[in-house]
């Protein structure tokens, strides 16, 4: 039986929290090679096209799993309001629980970093949010949301789950998505058009 799932993990999962702590620019491969433990030629195997292929599957891996996490609490939860609070609430605990180490900014570390260099990844940043604030869109619509207001309200509320998890992540501190949770329900109680 083959170890490539494993090594190709590996490598991600070093990748992944390389570009998070130290940004995209300044982790070289040999680095994530070294770190992953990896045998150089994992690498270039799996990511034959290097780092921005990399980082392209780091994105949408990360993508992949906070999507599957956001959907899982928007389906389960009574409303739009409490799927998000308890979203926030385990964002939180995971932050506290790894010493605020092992949670990734969704894809603010790329999106920011990498806009200028590749508009690849920008592209897959950018598809990143649009499907997180599709997910909460959709809940909206099922509670009557226009879909006008239901589509301002998702994009705040992807603007509010970054913004706090950076500053907690920033802080080390859980306080800004306690604060976060406080505030969604008044957020999704506008209804009006400005």
């Amino acid at each position: 039986m083959s170890n490539k799932p494993n090594a190709r993990e590996a490598i991600l999962d070093t990748a992944s929290r390389l570009f998070f702590t130290q940004g995209y620019h300044a982790t070289g491969l040999s680095q994530i090679i070294k770190d992953s433990e990896s045998p150089k030629g994992s690498l270039y195997y799996y990511f034959p096209h290097g780092k921005e292929e990399l980082a392209l599957t780091c994105i949408n891996r990360t993508s992949e799993i906070v999507a599957c996490k956001l959907r899982h609490c928007m389906e389960t939860s009574e409303s739009a309001a409490k799927g998000i609070q308890d979203f926030i609430l385990d964002m939180a605990k995971e932050a506290v629980d790894s010493s605020f180490e092992g949670v990734v900014p969704f894809s603010f570390w790329l999106a920011v970093e990498t806009s200028c260099i590749s508009e690849e990844l920008r592209a897959a940043c950018q598809s990143v949010f649009k499907d997180w604030q599709e997910v909460i869109k959709e809940r909206l619509l099922t509670e009557g949301t226009e879909e006008e207001i239901a589509t301002t309200q998702a994009s705040a509320v992807v603007s509010l789950l970054e913004g706090s998890l950076l500053q907690a992540l920033t802080y080390r501190d859980e306080q800004p998505l306690l604060a976060a949770v406080k505030i969604v329900p008044a957020l999704l109680s506008i209804t009006e058009r400005e």
